[in-house]
Formats: structure tokens, C-alpha cells, sequence
């Protein structure tokens, strides 16, 4: 049997982890066993799907290089296949219309809860032999088997056994003639030879209903998975309506795809105690049956760890590259500073995001408008403008600029003053970064080159003047 397995996410929000943990499981699998990975919109919800979230599905998983074999296939490119079927079922009498308005239903549901009673629909129109007149509306509904019991294996929750009696006669095409989404995902796998359906255990109760439509069209049934749901910090399911980040909106934040990845496997999967995985080794790994039946609780705290693990462990050029595209989107120019691979690699060991580093970098190649408040009312003040002239001076008559040299112009300062050498590191990094918290003072002002360096002292200096005493010689 050649594997298939497939990723049929509804474009009517946010494509959040818990979404993507499912194409990832399903695509792994499918990876693991030579077999095919089928992308499948289901978007038969005219009012709440939409283009952006189509398009959100896309970004998403070619960002974490999720790639797909077949498709996308769009339910609404298929209503006619769905029809035909629906046609083919109500002559062999596994369908039949139903004449029932919403109102009525309504109240026979009400009635049977202050009865007691699971609500369900009572097969008034089961089998009516009377003709209704054609302008009336109505559904069609699968007439389900009314003995009997469902039962299925599912590869992660083991044996499944629903009675037919418990299951109502479900709606497979709405009033408005568009099939829905329990008939219309029948039919999607049984046209794409779909072998394994990978899925959130939200869609255990849909699966009996589906199974018997597929016995009733005497089609293959495929393999069911159901993995458990995925928490939030605050322990919510991760959903469209609690507004789950957007998968793409990580990327936004700095996280680097592998780290994603190796974070979302683990959220009910695993291998031993092992924590990091790389691609390769999850397509020989990954299988169905280590999947955790629990339910999984989203840490940022640990995705944090996990990234800053890849930027500092993927190889210097790769982690550049990502980087050098994350600046470029946040209007960076890096043609007017250090190399970023050297920034990297004296200080990649400090970040957690390419957010992170792309905030603490920009100061080497934009220059600052203001000096932070609290900062310059503590370091930018009369008694440090005479250490700043003589670093300065000393600065612009140096013939080397080399990180021994600089620190020795340093070092050399902090006694002349008889000031902690501490002290005079916090200034100068107020003056050439804005900040009082940055990476090592002496590299900064080697890889800011010296006339960057100038410049921002002497810009310093001209605001000392300025604003603390005007009198100033």
C-alpha cells in the first residue's frame, strides 16, 4: 500500500501551531514511508473563509519547508464531484431529502433536552413516500444504519467503538444545494487515496459517521489517527476562535524554522530523551505509535531555549543569510556596517531571536536620533565631557585601529581618570549604541570603525554642551 496522507486545514483564520503540529505529523509520515503529502483547502464555508488565510496556509508551510505533493486541491473547485455522489446515493436510497425546516428542528431538539434526552435528529423525513412540492426546501441527509456498531483502530488511541443508534442521520448537503464538510472530506479521501487521516481528536465523533458513508459507497476506509489537543500558556486549546498567533507572525518574531519544527514534534511525540532532531533524522524516526494520547502544553519559555540552541549550532553563513533577510525586512541597511557573519560570531551567543539581534545590531549601521532620558541624565553630564574630549582625541590620532590598541586607549583612560574601568565602558555605550546594555564595549568600537566611532563622540560631546552648560571651553 502506498502511503498517503494529507493536510486539509479551513482558510477561515489563523494557521496556528496546533494546525501545523497536524501537517507535520502528516507530512512526516508520509516522508517516513516513501509516500505522498496532499494539501486540501476545505473552504466550503462561503462566509467565514477568505483569500488571506488561503494565502497565510501557503506562507506557513513553505516557511517551515513543509512542501507538498499534490495540490492544493479547493473543495469549491469540486462541488460538481460532490453533487454527482449525493445523486448516485439518494437513487440507491443511502440519502434522502429532508423537508424539516431549522425551526422545527430547533424545537424538537429543545423538547428533547428538558426531556432528558441526547438531542438528535428524529428521522421524521427518513422515509417519506409522499412528494413534496419542488419549490419546498430542503437538505439531504445520509440515511445512517440504525443497528449495529462502528468500530475502528485508531493508531494512536487503539480500539474505537461507536453504536449506530447513537449516530443522528447527518446533513450532507445544506438547503442552499453545498454539500458539507463531513460528506465533502468523505469523498476528498476517497478520491485521493488518501490511506491515513491525521487529525485533532476534536474529529473522533465525525469519524463513525464518515466510516459508514464511506461502507455505503463500499469504498476503502482509511487509517485513523487522532492526536491529542495542544495548550496554551494560559491552558486553552490553541483555536482559531481563542485567536491563536499565526504561524507566519514567528517568523516576524525572529524564530528560525528548524527550531519550529524540532519544537512542535515534541509538543506529544518522542524519541527517548532525546531533544534535538534534525530534519533527516525525524523522516527515519517519526512513527504514529510513540504519539502521546495526553493532551501537550505550549512553553515559550522552552521555544526560546530551542532557537537560540539553532542560532548558535546552524552553520554561520545559513544563520547571516536568515538574518541579513530579517533586517532587510525591517528596513536595515547592512551595506553601511560590519560584516554580519563577524557580528554573529563574537555575539550570537547572547540572543534568543533574530529579532534580538537585529534590534541589537541596528545601532552598527543606522545612527540613533536621541539618547535615551534616563541614560544621559546619568552618563551625558558636565564631568564626563573632559573624559570624552580626551578619548576622542586620543581616538582620532590613532594610526591602528585594532582591538588591542583601543583597549589599551581604554584601559590607559580608566586610570588617567582614576574612574572605574566599569564605569567608563557604561558611558561610552550610552555614547556610540544610545544604550547603557550592550556586547563588549572594545569590539564595538573595532567593528563601528573609527569614523563611525568619531562621529558618535563628538555627537555626544556637541550634546553635553548644549544641554548642560553652554559655557563649556
Amino acid at each position: 500500500m502506498k502511503v498517503k496522507t494529507r493536510f486539509a486545514p479551513s482558510p477561515t483564520g489563523n494557521l496556528h501551531i496546533g494546525s501545523i503540529r497536524t501537517a507535520l505529523y502528516s507530512w512526516l509520515f508520509a516522508r517516513r514511508h516513501n509516500g505522498k503529502f496532499v494539501l486540501r483547502i476545505e473552504d466550503t464555508d462561503f462566509e467565514r473563509s477568505n483569500s488571506s488565510s488561503v494565502q497565510s496556509i501557503f506562507q506557513g508551510l513553505k516557511w517551515l519547508g513543509l512542501n507538498w505533493d499534490e495540490g492544493p486541491y479547493f473543495q469549491t473547485e469540486r462541488l460538481k464531484r460532490y453533487k454527482e455522489v449525493i445523486e448516485i446515493m439518494l437513487k440507491t436510497g443511502n440519502a434522502y431529502k429532508c423537508y424539516c425546516s431549522p425551526k422545527e428542528i430547533e424545537e424538537e431538539r429543545s423538547k428533547q433536552i428538558s426531556e432528558g434526552k441526547k438531542p438528535r435528529y428524529t428521522g421524521v423525513c427518513r422515509n417519506l413516500k409522499t412528494q413534496y412540492n419542488i419549490n419546498k426546501q430542503y437538505t439531504i441527509r445520509f440515511k445512517n444504519p440504525t443497528f449495529g456498531k462502528v468500530t475502528f483502530e485508531d493508531k494512536i488511541r487503539g480500539k474505537i467503538t461507536f453504536n449506530n443508534i447513537e449516530l443522528d442521520d447527518l446533513i450532507i448537503q445544506r438547503s442552499n444545494g453545498i454539500p458539507t464538510y463531513n460528506f465533502c472530506v468523505v469523498i476528498d479521501d476517497l478520491d485521493m487515496n488518501i490511506t491515513h487521516v491525521i487529525r485533532g481528536e476534536d474529529h473522533i465523533n465525525n469519524t463513525p459517521r464518515q466510516i459508514n458513508i464511506l461502507k455505503s459507497l463500499k469504498a476503502r476506509i482509511p487509517i485513523y489517527a487522532h492526536v491529542s489537543m495542544i495548550l496554551n500558556e494560559n491552558g486553552k486549546k490553541f483555536s482559531k476562535r481563542e485567536n491563536a498567533e499565526n504561524i507566519i507572525e514567528y517568523n516576524k518574531k525572529g524564530f528560525l524554522p528548524e527550531a519550529l519544527i524540532n519544537y512542535i514534534i515534541r509538543l506529544g511525540w518522542s524519541h527517548g530523551n532525546q531533544e534535538i532532531f534534525t530534519i533527516s533524522e525525524l523522516k527515519k524516526l517519526f512513527n504514529l505509535d510513540a504519539i502521546n494520547k495526553s493532551a501537550s502544553t505550549f512553553s515559550m519559555k522552552k521555544l526560546l531555549w530551542l532557537n537560540k540552541y539553532y542560532i548558535n549550532n546552524l552553520p554561520l553563513s545559513y544563520v547571516a543569510n536568515l538574518l541579513k533577510d530579517y533586517m532587510k525586512n525591517e528596513n536595515i541597511n547592512i551595506e553601511s556596517g560590519p560584516n554580519l557573519e563577524c557580528l554573529l560570531n563574537l555575539y550570537k551567543n547572547r540572543f534568543h531571536t533574530l529579532q534580538d539581534i537585529a534590534y541589537s545590531f541596528r545601532f552598527f549601521y543606522e545612527e540613533f536620533k536621541f539618547f535615551n532620558i534616563k541614560s544621559d541624565n546619568k552618563y551625558l553630564i558636565l564631568k564626563n565631557f573632559y573624559i570624552l574630549k580626551e578619548i576622542y582625541n586620543k581616538l582620532k590620532q590613532l594610526s591602528f585601529w585594532t582591538i588591542e590598541v583601543l583597549s589599551k586607549v581604554i584601559n590607559n583612560q580608566s586610570i588617567e581618570s582614576n574612574i572605574e574601568l566599569k564605569e567608563i565602558n557604561i558611558l561610552l555605550r550610552v555614547v556610540l549604541t544610545g544604550s547603557m546594555h550592550s556586547p563588549n564595549i572594545i569590539s564595538i568600537i573595532f567593528l563601528l570603525g573609527k569614523e563611525k566611532t568619531l562621529s558618535r563622540f563628538k555627537k555626544a560631546i556637541i550634546f553635553i554642551e548644549k544641554t548642560k552648560n553652554k559655557n563649556i571651553n
